[in-house]
């Protein structure tokens, strides 16, 4: 009988610590598929946070042509152009320039940074930063176009943004083309390229022109048809403003 009870005993402590063993198994398991699963929700996130400081953050302006002329033969063309903000739906103080010529060249200038920067959103240099330079025509020369962005100033897009950034975007916009030239400047200020852009198109009156540069770094253009109403209204104003003595 004591042998019998001992065999139970002995089965008992094995059937417990068989239990045990797995138990502590699935919890493992269990403990690891969720760690694994809280890895890859956070890899998203972060990688959402990447994607959405890389296609967001964007200079926007739109421009439609108000006037166009020939004055001695040559194309007048007044150009409206508005920038937006950060959110990209307010409008910020509209400006007009004049340009001469059949086409209207806009410049810019664009910091790109080191990718690392931007993936880890670092706050100085978490994504590229851009200047609009000059607006003119085929028949001028840049240095008789206007500036758009105020030479060595910070714009007006970017002000508001922390001290230590503005103050840190202006040294580089101050270096600029020795940005473009010294590789051992750039890697000193996490710089991975910096250089000239540009777009160019013939004007149209009756079509509006988006300009874009990315959060990457790239001027583009996307040119539309204006809806008719505006079309009639830019024609009625020129009308009223032709026959005002």
């Amino acid at each position: 009988m004591e042998a019998t009870r001992n065999i139970i005993r002995l089965l008992t402590l094995l059937i417990v610590l068989g239990l045990m063993t797995a138990g502590g198994l699935w919890y493992y398991q269990y403990t690891s598929t969720q760690r694994q699963l809280a890895k890859l929700e956070q890899d998203k996130r972060l990688l959402q946070q990447i994607i959405e400081r890389i296609t967001s953050e964007r200079r926007l302006a739109e421009v439609i042509v108000t006037d166009q002329k020939k004055v001695g033969g040559v194309l007048h063309t007044t150009l409206l152009f508005v920038e937006y903000a950060r959110d990209q739906k307010t409008a910020m103080v509209p400006r007009e320039f004049t340009v001469t010529g059949e086409m209207v060249h806009v410049d810019a200038m664009v910091i790109k940074f080191d990718r690392d920067f931007v993936f880890k959103g670092d706050p100085l240099r978490g994504c590229s930063v851009a200047l609009f330079t000059k607006i003119f025509g085929d028949h001028q020369s840049p240095e008789q176009g206007s500036s758009i962005d105020a030479p060595g100033a910070i714009p007006p897009i970017y002000q508001g943004a922390d001290p230590a950034a503005a103050e840190f975007e202006a040294k580089l916009w101050k270096n600029f083309w020795r940005l473009a030239e010294d590789e051992a400047y750039r890697k000193e200020h996490g710089v991975r390229l910096a250089h000239g852009n540009g777009v160019w198109w013939p004007a149209r009156t009756d079509f509006l022109y988006t300009l874009t540069i990315e959060a990457d770094g790239g001027l583009s253009l996307k040119t539309e048809p204006i809806k008719g109403i505006y079309v009639e209204a830019l024609k009625r104003r020129a009308t009223t403003q032709t026959a005002k003595p």
